[in-house]
């Protein structure tokens, strides 16, 4: 199965070139804990037997600034693609996402809080912010978007408003799984099944929420299967937000995507994220 990452992060260990600049004024205790530099991201990977990534800029230490991601994957151009960062509600937003694409960026993310701030949807649906939407439908550039459940009325706006861009949901969207079976929980997050332009992603998060309470990976992910498609899942990797190796934290998802046939899990693994980043395939 050809394997591909779609939520790795790298920092650089040179910050005279790439200072810290982190987005809300607070740095996340992982990128300073457990910097990973591109060059740590491939071996990893090539431990691991990943064989390519979508690699999501970290606001959390860079803010804005996409230099480090975009150059990082730009050196390794056969095996990775960047996902970046904006200010949506800049009055010149249009012209920078145009930038950063002609540079190489293959998507970008919005993070609307998480490690280091509560959520706070409200960026979301602020009108400044649709010409860069608009700009994203002209280029084909994919938008994820962290968030909890808070934000799915907010998404759900845009994904009609905005059909031609796909979305990803970070994490899932964070759902409360604890519940189990029929995941009445989770009711907001299978409510946004109608919307084609939705996709998920399936990250070390969820893989920890499925064991616990009346949870199961068995109950859960044919659930989410059903409601979205395997085409519309992918995996994310966290790493090295998320504790332990690479390979360990593909080896969880593999263990708990086991309950899904095989056509399922080449989705999840590889041909969803070729669908949402072509440079991918």
């Amino acid at each position: 199965m050809n394997i591909i990452d779609i939520h790795p992060h790298i920092v650089s260990d040179d910050e005279t070139r790439y200072p810290p600049a982190p987005l809300f004024g607070k740095r996340s205790d992982w990128s300073q804990e457990r910097p990973n530099t591109v060059e740590s991201l491939i071996a990893a990977m090539d431990e691991a037997g990943v064989a390519k990534a979508a690699v999501v800029h970290s606001s959390t230490t860079y803010g804005f600034d996409n230099r480090y991601v975009v150059d990082g994957c730009n050196r390794y151009k056969d095996r990775l693609v960047a996902v970046g960062s904006v200010d949506m509600l800049a009055d010149d937003v249009p012209a920078v996402i145009k930038g950063w694409a002609d540079q190489g960026l293959a998507g970008l993310r919005i993070f609307t809080g998480g490690s280091t701030k509560d959520f706070d949807p409200s960026e979301l649906d602020n009108p400044k912010s649709f010409k860069a939407w608009e700009m994203l439908a002209e280029l084909k550039l994919p938008m994820c978007i962290q968030t909890g459940p808070v934000g799915l009325p907010q998404v759900r706006m845009l994904a009609e408003r905005f059909p031609a861009v796909n979305i990803i949901l970070d994490h899932l969207a964070r759902p409360d799984v604890l519940d189990g079976p029929p995941y009445a929980n989770a009711a907001s997050l299978f409510e946004l099944r109608d919307l084609p332009n939705i996709y998920m992603k399936l990250t070390p998060r969820i893989f920890g929420d499925v064991k616990k309470d009346k949870a199961s990976a068995g109950t859960f992910f044919p659930r989410v299967v059903e409601a979205f498609g395997a085409g519309r899942l992918a995996w994310g990797s966290n790493f090295p937000t998320s504790p332990g190796t690479l390979g360990e934290i593909l080896a969880t998802a593999e263990q708990g995507l086991a309950c899904l046939d095989e056509d399922d899990r080449a989705w999840i693994f590889g041909k969803t994220a070729q669908k949402l980043y072509p440079a991918l395939r």
